[in-house]
C-alpha cells in the first residue's frame, strides 16, 4: 500500500466526486466543503488547485488512486508563523492508517517549504479518529473551545490540536 501526497490532476475529478459526496465527510468538515459534492465542485477545486503559489492542497493517493485531500489554511497578521492543517478520506478507507500517513507527509512538507512555527488542526468533538491520527504524528492537545461550533443544528465542542516546528 503506497500512500503518498500529490498535486491534484484533471482525471482526479472523478474520485473526488466518488469519495467527497459523504454527508459522513461533510458532517466533520466546515460547512464551505460542499454537499453534496458534484462534478462541478470537483472541476473547479481541481481548476483552482492549479493556480495556487505554493502548492498547498493536494490529493492523498493511494496506489495512484486520489482518495481524499489535505491541505494548509496560512494565518495572517500576528498569526502568520501558524497554519491550519485539514484533511478528509474516503469512508471506505478509514481506519487504515492513511490518514495518519498523510498527515505525516504533510507536516513533513510543511516545516520544510514554510516559514511556519505551528501547525494546528481543529477537531469536532465526536472526530476521535481524527484526533488519534493527529497524536500518533506528535500533535498534542492545546485547548478544547467549548459549544464553538454550530453543524447540523448541534453545537459541539472544538479541540485545538497542535504541532510544533521541532
Amino acid at each position: 500500500m503506497a500512500i503518498i501526497i500529490r498535486q491534484w490532476k484533471i482525471d482526479d475529478a472523478n474520485n473526488l466526486v466518488k469519495y467527497a459526496n459523504n454527508i459522513k465527510i461533510w458532517n466533520n468538515l466546515r460547512n464551505y466543503f460542499p454537499y453534496p459534492y458534484t462534478m462541478e465542485h470537483a472541476n473547479s477545486w481541481i481548476d483552482n488547485s492549479f493556480l495556487a503559489s505554493p502548492l498547498i492542497n493536494f490529493a492523498i493517493d493511494l496506489d495512484g488512486e486520489a482518495i481524499g485531500g489535505i491541505g494548509l489554511i496560512f494565518n495572517t497578521d500576528v498569526y502568520v508563523l501558524s497554519a491550519e492543517i485539514g484533511y478528509w478520506i474516503g469512508e471506505e478507507f478509514w481506519g487504515k492508517g492513511i490518514t495518519t500517513e498523510a498527515i505525516r507527509q504533510m507536516v513533513e512538507y510543511s516545516f520544510y517549504y514554510f516559514d511556519i512555527v505551528r501547525i494546528y488542526a481543529e477537531v469536532f468533538e465526536n472526530n476521535k479518529a481524527s484526533m488519534r491520527a493527529l497524536e500518533k504524528n506528535g500533535f498534542y492537545l492545546e485547548g478544547v473551545r467549548r459549544k464553538s461550533v454550530f453543524k447540523n443544528n448541534t453545537i459541539m465542542d472544538d479541540y485545538i490540536w497542535v504541532k510544533l516546528r521541532p
